[in-house]
């Protein structure tokens, strides 16, 4: 069985990721994975309890800050923990700067030396040993190293300052990290706690897992929309900011639909709910939210596996640098205060905290723009992207049908047409089915074995006789569906859609970033190039089937093309899987296509295709500014130490500066606005 649990108090990733790997060499537990930036740790195991018991066991001694809750309900202790750390800080500096200026005994100059250090660092320590023992060598290793080293040669200042310095920088490591988880965290609280369901006319608070399909609630000023519905009664603004990423309050009104996680400001909306909570436009957000950083892009993953074996070699090379130099010099303590400076200057926290740290801001950012994606590989993804093909019905149109021409066969009258043709649609999702049912005025029957196929039409049993509603030529003028009777055609339906207010500014935004635009279709080639013209999209293909859409995208990617597909619909669900980056819709996009999708686009707007791509763009160049400025400065300073140019104190400096500026500029991906320069936006 699968196990998720909350895990608090890691600052670092490189510690989880040594937890995450001894936690999977325990017996009996299997697909041990823990978010760093969510807090999470997931596994697989028959006994849950003894798993868990040696799990606590074994993350009390390799991190003893670390807290695990079985209950998954713990709340982080970061601003207590990072108390306790400062004053322990402070008090260890304190001691250090008395004993190097104060006259002491020998013995008690030794005690309080050795008190400071331990003091400052001895989490390190620890952790450095225990790590050390189970085969494991990371950064705390280092620096344990570093300050013994120093220690034995008589650097007791720079011994002090390498773990103060260090020390330091972990601090803010750890408050930029928990900055940045804040920025997630701020989703959860999205979540409305409760639903004001109307039973027997009065109003009855209940969680909202427990409202039905159909049922009335109402929705008072200043509260949270907890389920998505339609307005029945009453008009509010209301503020969509925390889904769309829209700061405008939008009105709504009876008729109009609403996604729960909006906030009505100022009126009382009663609504009939038209899903369930489970499938509601908050937990969606919330269910991919917490799978997005389970998928690491390919520059994460490369750091992640880096970083694993960067110690070692590490080590090894802080060896040759002492023997090379103690061949050359003659000098044993100068080598080997060379050889610590190697080691300290090496420290891989800048590669190891900066990337994932950057992606994971660039997610959070999306998320509040309205762009859900469920992992930093699509949001790498969407930053290479050429060629961007959409569908039309529901993406680039508004897919709000109507009705424009009805047309019957001898013996049935248009009503009967309708009627008959919204028999098997009456619980289909398609938009053209959703305006066949609005235009029929009969009351409809249940009919017997229906069944639907993807990008075709529905077919149904009536009064012993089987129909089909659909498409089954691929001649027709414009959007036309047929209504066929025992394989006779009886009656032909004729529908209008009108295209987004948003689709123009979006090709021509993505024309100005390098992003070719294609349009795929099951329509007719006439309805298909006059919205195509309308856009000046060049590259139209209409008449597809399914397959047609998932073969044209497979055969672009075969060009060595990175290609992105935009659907709403069941039928879009292989196109979706099969683009480097699947957009779906997340109001009208059937559940499948959300499914199948890389990216969730909250309120259905194009534009924010267009976001997508500029956050990963900023995101990527931001990462690559890291690994660049992180290694320029590490080599340079490892040649400096190595030839005795520069000493300890610099190394420190050099090592945890440039962690500290890797890990700032990491945030700025959080910080980005993608709109700033869009004219809609002014």
């Amino acid at each position: 069985m699968q196990v998720k649990v909350k895990i608090t108090g890691l600052d670092c990733p490189n510690c989880a990721r040594s937890l995450q790997s001894e936690i999977n060499k325990l017996d009996g537990i299997q697909n041990a994975q823990i978010d760093f930036v969510k807090s999470s740790l997931i596994f697989d195991a028959e006994n849950k309890t003894d798993a868990l018991n040696r799990i606590i066991k074994l993350t009390k001694q390799l991190e003893p800050d670390a807290k695990i809750d079985a209950g998954g309900n713990a709340k982080p202790s970061a601003k207590k923990q990072f108390i306790i750390d400062l004053v322990l800080l402070l008090v260890g500096i304190s001691i250090g700067v008395f004993i190097f200026f104060c006259p002491l005994n020998v013995w008690v100059y030794w005690s309080l030396y050795i008190f400071a250090c331990l003091l400052l660092g001895y989490k390190t320590y620890i952790k450095a040993v225990r790590l050390l023992f189970k085969g494991v060598i990371n950064e705390n290793l280092l620096i344990t190293i570093s300050v013994v080293g120093a220690s034995i040669i008589s650097e007791h200042m720079e011994g002090l300052m390498v773990i103060a310095l260090y020390s330091i920088g972990k601090l803010f490591e750890s408050l930029a990290v928990n900055k940045s988880r804040k920025s997630i965290e701020s989703l959860v609280r999205m979540q409305p706690e409760y639903a004001n369901l109307i039973v027997r006319g009065k109003e009855q608070k209940v969680v909202p897992a427990e409202v039905k399909v159909g049922s009335k609630i109402v929705v008072n000023a200043g509260e949270k929309v907890p389920i998505d519905g339609e307005i029945i009664s009453g008009q509010s603004l209301v503020d969509n900011q925390s889904l769309t990423g829209e700061s405008v309050p939008v009105l709504a009104r009876v008729g109009d639909k609403i996604l729960s996680g909006g906030i009505v400001l100022d009126g009382t909306l009663i609504i009939k709910t038209t899903a369930h909570y489970k499938d509601s436009a908050i937990s969606k957000i919330m269910n991919l939210v917490e799978n997005a950083n389970e998928n690491k892009s390919k520059t994460e993953t490369f750091i992640s596996r880096l970083t694993r074996w960067y110690t070692l070699g590490v080590v090894v090379l802080a060896v040759l640098v002492w023997g090379i130099v103690w061949a050359v010099t003659k000098d044993l303590s100068d080598a080997f205060y060379r050889g610590l400076i190697f080691l300290v200057v090496s420290c891989p926290c800048a590669f190891a905290i900066s990337v994932p740290l950057s992606y994971f801001s660039g997610l959070g950012n999306a998320s509040k723009n309205g762009v859900l994606i469920k992992g930093s590989n699509y949001l790498d993804a969407c930053s290479n992207l050429k060629l961007v093909a959409f569908d039309k019905t529901g993406t680039l149109t508004s897919g709000n049908f109507e009705v424009k021409k009805v047309d019957a066969a001898k013996g049935y009258t248009k009503k009967d047409v309708l009627y008959l043709a919204a028999l098997g649609e009456q619980h289909s999702l398609h938009p053209l089915a959703k305006a066949i049912v609005a235009a029929n005025k009969k009351r409809l029957q249940d009919v017997e074995n229906i069944k639907e196929f993807a990008g075709k039409g529905v077919q149904f049993k009536f009064e012993n006789d089987s129909y089909f509603v659909g498409r089954q030529s691929a001649n027709l003028k414009s959007t036309v569906v047929e209504l066929t009777k025992n394989s006779e055609i009886i009656g032909t339906i004729e529908l209008a859609d009108s295209i987004k207010p948003s689709a123009k500014l979006t090709i021509d935004a993505l024309t100005k970033l390098g992003v070719k635009s294609a349009l795929l279709s099951g329509d007719n080639l006439e309805s298909v190039n006059s919205v195509a013209q309308k856009l000046n999209i060049s590259d139209v293909h209409a008449n597809l089937l399914p397959d047609d859409k998932y073969n044209y995208l497979k055969s672009t990617k075969n060009n060595k093309t990175c290609v992105g597909y935009v659907g709403d619909g069941i039928n879009d669900a292989p196109s979706l899987a099969m683009a480097d980056v699947g957009f779906s819709m997340g109001i009208n996009g059937a559940p499948a296509s959300i499914e199948a999708s890389d990216v969730v686009i909250v309120d259905d707007n194009p534009q924010k295709i267009v976001t997508a791509i500029k956050i990963s763009r900023y995101t990527r160049k931001i990462v690559w500014e890291n690994i660049i400025l992180s290694a320029i400065i590490k080599i340079t300073f490892l040649t400096l130490g190595a030839l005795g140019i520069t000493g300890m104190l610099a190394a420190v400096f050099a090592d945890m500066g440039v962690t500290l500026l890797a890990v700032l500029n990491s945030l700025r991906a959080l910080k980005y606005n993608p709109n700033k320069h869009k004219k809609e936006q002014k």
